[in-house]
């Protein structure tokens, strides 16, 4: 399956590229965030299924979000491809387990996939391509395989140079209280309301996640060394103004500041050095995923420790809904609005206006109408 055509604005089409997407076990949970960001936005390739046998014959939409998509979920590789008809172009690894590698079984089946005539994509720790086994099989099967991870050359990488003054546009970035809490789907529906009602938006991307999707400016900060980090991010932002010339810049999120297993939230509050902060929260959950032991912090400690650690403003919250009813949402919601004194929504289950409300009442200048005058 060579790929689907795609309009284009200038009224042609090109082609997009067709993926499978594996998440055995993990679909629409916290390990599967890759696989449950794909199948609700991709610029870069046409879905056609994912694999998880422990969720086959449901509706991959309906699963995340009670809302049909038209994706499905198949038990194995094998009813994935009798479905789609032809080999798809790609096989994209849709987990990300804290240890960042491929059990012995996973390492089965993407060879399986390398075997049947299709590229991969890879955006774990672990690098396929720095693997004898898996180079020999892609240059067997004259496929590619891509490690989103895999950072620049380390004499190419860049040092934090204070440039990012240069980038006269607001700078936003969404931050929360732990991982896999939904950092990266909020700064994607932040930049598509955005740019439904007329301004001119770019996100950038800190994950494989967002990499995978298509974002076009972003880095994986994860594998990037240390020193680097909040060089290479202020680099990418700068492209991604000067390349643009955007009206607000949105800077995806990794981790939680207060986290002590990651530090990729500190690299991002020093290299994107944002004017402010959009922090997401579960209310519902009560420990941080990988972590049984380890107690959620409240948003008010975190907003707190954002304040303190960046000369930034954290100027609204947005939830995640895990476990939660739309009454349990809405009662959080006020009760947020009234403890912070900003303004709080959950992206998924509520009005676009509330978000795009709440960056256009910290930045007024960003209305649609100024814009329009500066033209």
């Amino acid at each position: 399956m060579a790929g689907q055509l795609q309009a284009r604005p200038d009224g042609e089409s090109e082609r997009i590229a067709t993926a499978i997407v594996y998440c055995e076990a993990n679909f629409a949970g916290i390990d599967g965030k890759t696989a449950n960001g794909l199948v609700r936005h991709s610029e870069k390739y046409k879905i056609l299924s994912v694999i998880d046998s422990e969720k086959a014959g449901l509706d991959t939409g309906m699963v995340l979000d009670d809302k049909p998509n038209g994706i499905p979920i198949h038990a194995t590789l094998a009813d994935s491809l009798l479905k789609a008809g032809a080999i798809p172009d790609y096989f994209i690894f849709g987990m990300a387990p804290s240890t960042g590698m491929l059990s012995a079984s996973e390492r089965g089946i993407v060879l399986q996939a390398i075997g049947l005539g299709m590229s991969v994509v890879n955006g774990l720790h672990e690098f396929l391509n720095d693997d004898p086994e898996f180079v020999a099989a892609s240059i067997t099967n004259d496929v590619k395989i891509i490690d989103v991870r895999r950072p620049r050359p380390t004499k190419a990488l860049r040092m934090f140079s204070g440039r990012i003054s240069d980038v006269t546009c607001p700078r936003i970035a969404v931050l929360g209280t732990d991982c896999a809490i939904g950092k990266r789907t909020t700064a994607t529906a932040l930049v598509g309301a955005l740019t439904d009602i007329g301004l001119k938006a770019v996100m950038i991307g800190t994950g494989q996640t967002g990499l995978i999707q298509g974002a076009r400016y972003g880095i994986a900060l994860d594998a990037v060394p240390s020193q680097f980090c909040a060089g290479e991010l202020e680099a990418t932002i700068i492209e991604a103004f000067e390349t643009e010339q955007p009206d607000v810049i949105v800077i995806e999120g990794q981790g939680a500041l207060s986290h002590p297993a990651f530090s990729t939230s500190s690299f991002i509050l020093r290299g994107s050095c944002p004017d402010a902060v959009v922090l997401q929260h579960a209310p519902g959950r009560v420990f941080r995923c990988d972590f049984d032991g380890m107690a959620m912090p409240s948003p008010a400690t975190e907003i707190n420790l954002i304040e303190t650690f960046a000369d930034t403003k954290v100027i609204g919250l947005t939830l995640n809904h895990e476990q939660m009813n739309f009454s349990e949402v809405s009662s959080a919601i006020a009760s947020y609005e009234g403890e912070l004194g900003i303004p709080t929504t959950d992206v998924l289950t509520r009005p676009a206006e509330h978000l795009v409300q709440m960056i256009l009442t910290a930045f007024p200048s960003l209305e649609p109408p100024h814009r329009a005058e500066r033209q």
